[in-house]
């Protein structure tokens, strides 16, 4: 149960930084969604011109995977779903 508990722990962090990177990502014209984490790897969707743009590994790896090591050192990687 505990493990349970701390999983959804993090990915209560995880969802309040993808909350704070949002408003960065919307005047732009894109979005965010938080899928899952799973052993440290926390997977995410670009949305709207994020889904599209060239620049989308620099906003995930320089941005998103930056600023949520920085509030969740638990975070290892970030990984964009496709689907």
């Amino acid at each position: 149960m505990e493990i349970n508990e701390n999983k959804r722990s993090i990915e209560q962090r995880i969802i309040d930084v993808i909350e704070e990177i949002r408003p960065f990502l919307n005047m732009d014209g894109g979005d965010i969604s938080f899928v899952r984490y799973e052993n440290g790897l926390v997977y995410i969707k670009l949305l709207g011109a994020c889904a599209h743009c060239i620049a989308q590994d620099e906003t995930i790896n320089n941005g998103v995977l930056l600023m949520l090591q920085e509030h969740i050192p638990e975070v290892k990687d970030v990984i964009n779903v496709l689907l």
